[in-house]
């Protein structure tokens, strides 16, 4: 496993690391002892950085972590969420008291005395720019709830707005081989304010596998049966934002340039890594096998230039029209 500092934080977290969204909720059936597994056999792999969020099954997720915490005595560090409880999730919800509860309940949720790392859950765009939801962070900060704090964005443009906020220690967005946008300018911009950089959906919601399919099922509580167009949230949560089939055809053509010895996951994730601003990428897995799959990215070859030019081909002649304007 390989280790990147968390910009201001000064964590040291491993390179892949694991996104826990899975393991909580609106992935089709979980199960407890298998999630359980999942989560031990990526900590013997040294990973040590765990994501999630409150609303990830009601805090389901977050509970077990804080069961795998019980049972394990290795450092890990947990980074939550906040903000996506709110009915209606409007700007005006993002309040001192509000994120101060929900703060305490993912305390409890995890049984712990104070968060290593809590993120604004993308909300909506207009709290990047206003202090009010930042200045409730750098309180709960002074009142030792939580150690540091970040964002989750859906958009380039959020991000670099939040690093207008000096506290911000990491911004965690969708980056992927579909969803190359954020190295153009948020990269440089990010390194410049020390901030971390997480890369979420780094396989593109399953479809940088290569293992989807035409004809695959989703089960009726798989975010990927019932958002492929924003129905519930953002779209680009779903697939990157991709039209289903044209991403089948980008992955497809996609494993004619992984390196030997590689599973496309791996390369997928390798590619996510090539970029040092990248302080790790936040794959999901729900058996222990996958968390073997993913935690063995970190210690693959560079990829090579012809390869980082193959992926920006296809992304540019497949997927960048209907992607580049809207994220």
């Amino acid at each position: 496993m390989q280790y990147r500092t968390l910009g201001k934080t000064g964590y040291q977290i491993s390179t892949i690391s694991f996104g826990a969204w899975a393991i909580g909720g609106t992935w089709g059936t979980t199960d407890d002892q298998e999630s359980l597994a999942t989560l031990h056999r990526a900590l013997d792999l040294g990973i040590n950085f765990f994501d999630t969020a409150d609303v990830y099954g009601d805090g389901h997720s977050e509970r077990l972590i804080a069961q795998l915490r019980r049972e394990r005595s290795e450092p890990l560090y947990v980074a939550t969420k906040a903000g996506r409880r709110l009915d209606p999730h409007t700007a005006p919800g993002y309040t001192y008291a509000n994120l101060r509860a929900f703060a305490k309940r993912s305390l409890k949720n995890l049984e712990m005395d104070t968060l290593d790392l809590l993120q604004l859950h993308c909300p909506p765009g207009e709290v990047y720019g206003q202090d009010e939801a930042f200045d409730a962070l750098d309180r709960l900060h002074s009142e030792g709830l939580l150690r540091h704090y970040g964002v989750s964005v859906e958009t380039v443009d959020e991000a670099l707005t939040a690093l207008r906020h000096p506290g911000v220690a990491s911004v965690q967005i969708i980056f992927n081989a579909f969803r190359p946008k954020p190295a153009e300018t948020f990269f440089a911009a990010a390194a410049k304010a020390d901030v971390g950089i997480i890369a979420r959906v780094p396989l593109a919601s399953g479809l940088l596998t290569g293992k989807l399919r035409t004809d695959t099922a989703f089960a009726a509580d798989d975010h990927r049966a019932f958002n492929r167009h924003g129905e519930a949230f953002d779209r680009g949560e779903t697939f990157s934002g991709v039209d289903y089939e044209v991403g089948l055809e980008a992955a497809r053509r996609l494993q004619e340039v992984v390196s030997p010895g590689m599973t496309p996951a791996q390369f997928a994730l390798r590619w996510i890594l090539m970029f040092p601003e990248i302080t790790c990428a936040i794959p999901g897995a729900r058996h222990p096998a996958q968390a073997e799959t993913n935690a063995a990215a970190a210690d693959l070859a560079p990829l090579s230039g012809e390869q980082m030019k193959a992926v920006q081909d296809i992304y540019d002649t497949l997927l960048r029209a209907q992607v580049h304007p809207n994220w």
